[in-house]
């Protein structure tokens, strides 16, 4: 005999090629995707064993370890798979006729006299005989048993203003007597006058939502034609100014040759002179030379007082050379000017930062928010019972499934087959309050006692499918509160951010979602016997984050 987890839940057979989804429960690959395949058409997809609501059809992913070994080894004797199935009769997710025997075919109509559901075949009588011309019929409604009082199994029909609750009429009789009574229809006539007022005033916000829109669309539009024209007339006056920097370079271009050019020019006129003194002096050498060898005394007398006078007569102007001159300053100066630029241009850039950030273009008023953190407590994930294939980060605050496992050591505490973490901290005798923000295809937010199962994929580890947790699951369209054996399927808009409420001592376990208001999803009573912590499930492509409040 082989247990409940190792069997398809659509085939009733073993597992083949086995496939989880976000919710956690697995299938034959080849029954999901032909169950999923016909639900193309309504854009809704619904897991078969719990109903959870995806709006989108999630990714099935292969279920490893040894579940999936075990499969492996015996698929040999399993046998072919199962026809598909026949979608005129019910399925997990439809009403069943109550008239059909053996396979039932699927309800079209509830007839609330009756108190059941009928197909196509078994409503004709209600629609031929004139037994049934007073019989309510309605589309087909499901959970039959909201109509029938638990106590006298009768058809709900009144409905108790003091107990705020519907009940029959024998009710009447004993439980309910002398309370403020009246009838279900009646009731329902004065509440859809309050419904209708609550739907004006929703309309209201409507009208008041679309004309902000409309207010922020052409805001948005100004904003977008004010930003074009603002970088038009900054890249011109970028432009100017790179101009004036290119101008101020040729100038300086022009200053340094021009000072080379009248230099070179001055220099060469000396060094020129200076060759003629050179060989001037050169050819009086060569007559002194001549003249110190000559024999003739009188000769010599009459030139060497000649000689002499010219010499003395004669000064030479000295040309002095700085051996230092450079165009040093001149780069040192232009160096100090980019400096200052640079420094010129940083200050105004940060006060034309300064002056744009200061502008706000929108802002959401949160002055009517009013969300109470008080018993706010701090949590922190532990490693030590985190699944390897959970990555934990931001001070092990947030945890997210990924394909490779983690370097985690062995450790009794750890999660060995299901994609869960627990809180490092217990909570106990007190009032705690935490939020968690969740995205991806699923995620589950709960707790649990210590002693929860920590090996196998069995609803004894799973949080929420056992006495010791309890887990609302997260999609994209839709909550599932669940205990032990016990599920409630709640529709409310979707929220990313999803607060817990914790009052241990009081038995209670709230979860709301969050935003500019909390709404109240589900609350469970309990008696806690002992510690609880905080834990998750992550699906793949999803993650949680812990939030410090």
């Amino acid at each position: 005999m082989s247990s409940d987890q190792d069997n398809c839940h659509l085939c009733k057979e073993y597992l083949r090629d086995p496939v989880s989804i976000p919710c956690g429960h697995g299938f034959c690959s080849i029954c999901l995707k032909t169950y999923w395949d016909h639900a193309d058409h309504t854009g809704t997809y619904l897991c078969p064993q719990c109903r959870v609501t995806y709006n989108k059809r999630p990714t099935p992913r292969r279920m490893g370890g040894s579940r999936q070994s075990t499969i492996q080894r015996n698929s040999e004797s399993f046998p072919p798979p199962p026809p598909s199935p026949d979608y005129n009769y019910a399925g997990p997710q439809d009403v069943g006729c109550d008239i059909c025997i053996g396979k039932k075919h699927k309800a079209v109509k509830t007839c609330l006299m009756c108190l059941a559901s009928y197909c196509e075949r078994h409503l004709k009588p209600h629609y031929e005989s004139a037994t049934f011309k007073r019989h309510k019929l309605v589309d087909e409604i499901g959970h039959l048993d909201r109509q029938i009082c638990p106590q006298h199994q009768k058809g709900l029909e009144l409905f108790c203003r003091t107990d705020q609750m519907c009940i029959c009429v024998l009710c009447t009789v004993k439980e309910h007597k002398g309370h403020d009574m009246v009838s279900a229809e009646q009731e329902r006539a004065e509440e859809q006058q309050r419904l209708g007022a609550t739907q004006a005033e929703i309309q209201e916000k409507i009208h008041d939502r679309l004309k902000q829109m409309e207010e922020l669309k052409q805001a948005v539009d100004s904003l977008k034609n004010s930003a074009q024209r603002a970088l038009q007339e900054c890249e011109k006056m970028f432009a100017d100014m790179m101009r004036s920097i290119e101008r101020m370079q040729q100038e300086m271009t022009k200053l340094i040759s021009s000072n080379k050019r009248a230099a070179l020019n001055n220099a060469e006129g000396h060094m020129e002179r200076l060759s003629h003194e050179i060989a001037d002096l050169k050819r009086r050498d060569n007559e002194i030379t001549q003249l110190s060898r000559t024999e003739d005394h009188i000769h010599f007398i009459q030139s060497y007082h000649m000689l002499i006078a010219q010499t003395e007569a004669e000064e030479l102007p000295t040309v002095s050379v700085n051996p230092y001159f450079t165009f040093g300053p001149v780069t040192k100066a232009v160096s100090e000017m980019k400096q200052h630029l640079n420094e010129f241009s940083n200050d105004e850039l940060v006060k034309v930062a300064k002056t744009v950030n200061k502008m706000t273009f929108c802002q959401l008023d949160e002055s009517k928010k009013r969300r109470s953190i008080k018993n706010a407590c701090q949590l922190t994930l532990d490693p030590n019972t985190a699944y390897r294939q959970l990555y934990l980060s931001r001070g092990n605050r947030k945890a997210s499934l990924r394909r490779d496992p983690q370097s985690y050591g062995d450790h009794p505490a750890r999660f060995d087959s299901l994609p869960q973490v627990l809180c490092k901290e217990p909570l106990s005798g007190g009032a705690y309050y935490w939020e968690v923000d969740w995205s991806g295809e699923g995620a589950a937010i709960g707790i649990t006692y210590k002693g929860i199962k920590r090996t196998g994929y069995g609803d004894s580890c799973r949080i929420g499918y056992n006495r010791k947790s309890w887990s609302l699951f997260c999609s994209d369209s839709s909550y599932s509160a669940r205990h032990n054996k016990d599920q409630i399927d709640i529709n409310l808009p979707y929220s990313s951010r999803i607060g817990v409420f914790l009052d241990h001592a009081g038995g209670t376990l709230s979860f709301y979602t969050v935003g500019d208001t909390m709404s109240l999803i589900h609350r469970f009573k309990a008696s806690f016997s002992e510690a609880v912590y905080p834990g998750f499930w992550v699906w793949y492509e999803s993650a949680i984050t812990v939030i410090q409040l």
